[in-house]
């Protein structure tokens, strides 16, 4: 049985908009912008990686019905941030501005 609470502890440092690169698996070097991000499940859907089948029934919306393919989500860990300014990839950390935080790049400082 898998252990829920060691994934509540996961702190995701990407977020929807972000362009990343898969560093492991099946699309490894294929960059993407991040669709959407689950923090609570330490997931991320990227755009073009990870497909999946799935099979759809006729409905009022669909009416053809059939076989769709969609984009699955791929664990924070399998990914990693991409600075346009340096072309690499790199990591984010968070920095104290005043009263906010901000999320700068770690190898440049510059503003994400």
């Amino acid at each position: 049985m898998v252990n829920k609470k060691s994934n509540l502890n996961k702190k995701i440092r990407i977020k929807r908009g972000d362009v990343v690169v898969v560093i492991t698996g099946k699309y490894k070097g294929v960059k993407g912008k991040v669709l959407k991000a689950f923090p609570k499940d330490g997931k991320v859907i990227v755009e073009k990686v990870n497909f999946i089948k799935k099979h759809t029934r006729p409905t009022q919306q669909n009416q053809q019905g059939g076989i769709i393919e969609k984009e699955a989500p791929i664990d924070v860990s399998n990914v990693m941030l991409f600075n346009e300014k340096l072309g690499e990839v790199t990591k984010a950390v968070y920095r104290k501005a005043g009263d906010n935080r901000m999320r700068v790049c770690r190898k440049s400082g510059d503003e994400i």
